[in-house]
């Protein structure tokens, strides 16, 4: 079975480090941990690899964010896939740095990424994946805290939270979503087993 990552930000060496971009770092880890690497192709750089049995298939769209629903798109019909094999991965300001939440559906929560998704399926019901990027800004101060770099402490974390991103969007394609939010739909402070393996979050 075929399955789509679509880990979402904006192509450009001035997004590269920025919160935004969480998405592009996660896709790329989960290519790295198997050993593929990203090509260029039609809307997105594209990877994919097998995992236990399945195929998983991860894009870094090339339309900015706000059109991602475009590239998202195309891919799932070059693949034929349908909506429950879809994992969108995203940058989330409500949640705290590093937290994971895991949704079949749900509104876009005014982030231009899913925004464009609604609008290209017309629909809110597909996997998605909000990384936490915390809200410790001024008013005022949205966009320059979103397309702002990770902080020194955040850097220093970031690997661990994305490792743990990553074990989560590999648990959605082996073991389906039910089970994965339940797994992962945790606090910061938490704890996941997965099989007997620990992992702090």
């Amino acid at each position: 079975m075929k399955f789509l990552i679509a880990g979402l930000g904006n192509i450009g060496e001035e997004y590269a480090e920025t919160r935004h971009n969480v998405g592009f770092k996660i896709a790329e880890a989960l290519a790295e941990e198997a050993g593929a690497s990203f090509n260029l192709d039609r809307h997105a750089y594209h990877a994919s690899f097998r995992l236990k049995g399945k195929i998983l298939h991860i894009i870094k769209p090339t339309t900015y964010m706000n059109l991602s629903g475009k590239a998202v798109k195309y891919w799932m019909e070059k693949l034929d896939l349908e909506n429950k094999q879809l994992l969108i991965v995203v940058d989330d300001l409500a949640l705290p740095f590093g937290e994971l939440r895991i949704r079949s559906k749900g509104s876009d929560g005014n982030h231009n990424g899913l925004t464009s998704m609604h609008e290209t399926f017309n629909t809110d019901e597909y996997t998605r994946m909000r990384f936490g990027i915390g809200g410790n800004f001024q008013k005022g101060q949205q966009v320059n805290y979103v397309l702002g770099r990770w902080s020194e402490e955040e850097q220093k974390l970031l690997p661990q939270k994305i490792s743990i991103a990553c074990e989560a969007a590999r648990s959605f394609v082996l073991i389906g979503f039910e089970r994965t939010m339940n797994l992962y739909n945790k606090t910061a402070k938490k704890s996941v087993t997965d099989e007997g393996k620990k992992t702090v979050l």
